[in-house]
């Protein structure tokens, strides 16, 4: 069951990213980096979190955000800080 999740929230994770970067959905994978592997540059990665913070309403504090470097990462934060609520 928890595999199904955290499925489910990679998929939602690379809609976003793919949406924001112009990429396919399919072609994100949980390892990829976000600027060095996707390309994004830091206002790429500053709408991805906004968009992130509001499609899961959860505050991404400043500090947090530079780790959040890649798709895998973003997942997990969003997974532990979403469930908090």
């Amino acid at each position: 069951m928890e595999n199904s999740k955290v499925t489910t929230s990679l998929d939602k994770v690379a809609a976003v990213i793919a949406k924001q970067l112009g990429k396919k959905v399919e072609d994100i994978k949980a390892e990829h980096r976000i600027v060095e592997d996707l390309n994004a540059d830091s206002l790429d990665v500053i709408e991805m979190l906004m968009t992130l913070e509001d499609d899961y309403g959860v505050a991404i504090p400043d500090e947090e955000a530079p780790k959040l470097n890649t798709v895998g990462k973003i997942v997990e934060y969003l997974d532990k800080n979403v469930a908090k609520k």
